[in-house]
């Protein structure tokens, strides 16, 4: 009998910044098998209530969970990367940048903004992985610098959202370069004496990791959530021993001393402004 189906293309894969974890349909399945209603989902803060899995969510969630009523002023919207060394692979970087932007909505992998939370006033940068898995090329430092300038201008807070798989290599060198870039710009902002909390939510890899990510006056996570340099196969292979359990989850992070807190995303608000509060040793807000 002959197979009613059959596969024309063979080797056919989703690229990984294209797999999404809330689906447009009715019901989302959580990694562990829970299914629950999509929209319930959207209301619990994209946290599924059967196994408190956080689903990844990008910078419009995140800006409305943090920011009050979610309302905010967007820095810098109009940058957007350019291909200096006309790099290509699988396509030209320029066309790939195209696509991805005709696709997202988005103009690179980071958004910035200032606005409100809790009634004090904070710059919020946050990363998106659906823009070439949340890579870290040019635009993504200079924003990243830009928003310092912005919170030592107005002298506010920086949140920084990390959700990256690291450098951009279409960017090469250029890219590694906003390693020491963001660095410095956190410095200035350690020196005008300005909060700078950091959040690494799942995945947050790679250059993102080995600069700004780990930089903050506080490092926080949410609950498993994966960080580190390099993945967990090139890790053992260079070493040769089997890794433990939970390695480079934030809950193993934690316990290393990597992160100093992890954080429900319910609790979020709540926990970074107390933070904040605590820094500047202002009056803890309700």
């Amino acid at each position: 009998m002959a197979a009613w189906f059959k596969r024309k293309k063979k080797g056919i894969q989703t690229s990984t910044e294209d797999k999404k974890d809330v689906p447009k349909g009715l019901w989302y399945k959580s990694p562990t098998g829970k299914i629950i209603d999509a929209e319930q989902l959207a209301k619990n803060f994209f946290v599924s209530p059967e196994d408190d899995y956080h689903v990844r969510i990008g910078s419009a969630e995140y800006f409305d969970i943090l920011f009050d009523n979610g309302k905010f002023e967007e820095l810098d919207s109009k940058l957007k990367s350019k291909d200096p060394l006309k790099f290509e692979d699988t396509k030209k970087y320029k066309d790939r940048l195209k696509e991805v932007e005709e696709k997202t909505g988005l103009n690179d992998a980071i958004r910035t903004g200032i606005g409100k939370s809790k009634g004090k006033k904070v710059v919020i940068a946050a990363m998106d992985f659906k823009f070439i898995g949340g890579s870290m090329g040019s635009v993504v430092g200079e924003k990243i610098a830009r928003a310092v300038d912005h919170a030592i201008a107005n002298k506010c807070p920086l949140i920084l959202i990390s959700k990256s798989g690291g450098a951009r290599m279409m960017e090469a060198a250029l890219s590694l370069m906003q390693l020491a870039k963001t660095s410095i710009k956190l410095t200035q902002l350690a020196k005008a004496k300005l909060p700078y909390i950091s959040l690494c939510t799942d995945p947050t890899t790679g250059g993102t990791t080995a600069s700004f990510a780990m930089l903050g006056d506080i490092n926080i996570s949410e609950p498993g959530a994966l960080i580190g340099f390099a993945g967990p196969r090139v890790v053992k292979d260079t070493t040769g021993k089997d890794l433990p359990d939970g390695f480079q989850s934030s809950e193993f992070l934690k316990e290393h001393g990597f992160l100093d807190f992890i954080s429900h995303r319910k609790e979020l608000k709540h926990k970074i402004n107390l933070y904040i509060d605590l820094i500047m040793n202002e009056p803890v807000r309700a």
